[in-house]
């Protein structure tokens, strides 16, 4: 047995793939739109060699009201080599950084459309710094 991908559901298509695409450095692999279903389907890998796995933004078109329920899918995890950048980038972006790397391992941050994102720091946690050291956790991840 293979991992395929994980699916979420996405209400804008654009902001989602802003925050996956443009500030987390995922790479768009595929898409698919469906008009007698009215949706799309988009594929995001990172481009890594080996890494074969893939998340499925699914946009129902005629879908007005936001999602629920992003806290009971868990999370979407991914291996970054500088969880410092990698937070910074995602802040400058605007997105909040609802549990920072202040351990230089860890952080939690969250998709447009609420679905929980991991940060982990790819081999050793890397030494503590500002402003995320002192950066408290805020919300819920």
């Amino acid at each position: 047995m293979r991992f395929l991908h994980a699916m979420v559901r996405v209400r804008d298509l654009d902001a989602a793939l802003h925050f996956f695409c443009d500030l987390l450095g995922l790479v768009e692999v595929r898409r698919r739109a469906v008009e007698a279903g009215r949706f799309t389907l988009v594929f995001l890998s990172t481009g890594a060699d080996g890494d074969a796995a893939e998340i499925e933004l699914t946009w129902n078109w005629d879908q007005e009201e936001p999602y629920d329920g992003g806290r009971n899918f868990g999370h979407l995890a991914f291996a970054t080599h500088d969880i410092h950048a990698a937070c910074a980038r995602l802040q400058a972006g605007g997105v909040t950084i609802l549990r920072p790397p202040r351990d230089g391992r860890m952080a939690f941050v969250r998709s447009p459309d609420g679905i929980s994102v991991e940060l982990l720091q790819a081999g050793e946690a890397l030494t503590p710094q500002e402003p995320w050291a002192s950066m408290p956790s805020t919300g819920t991840w």
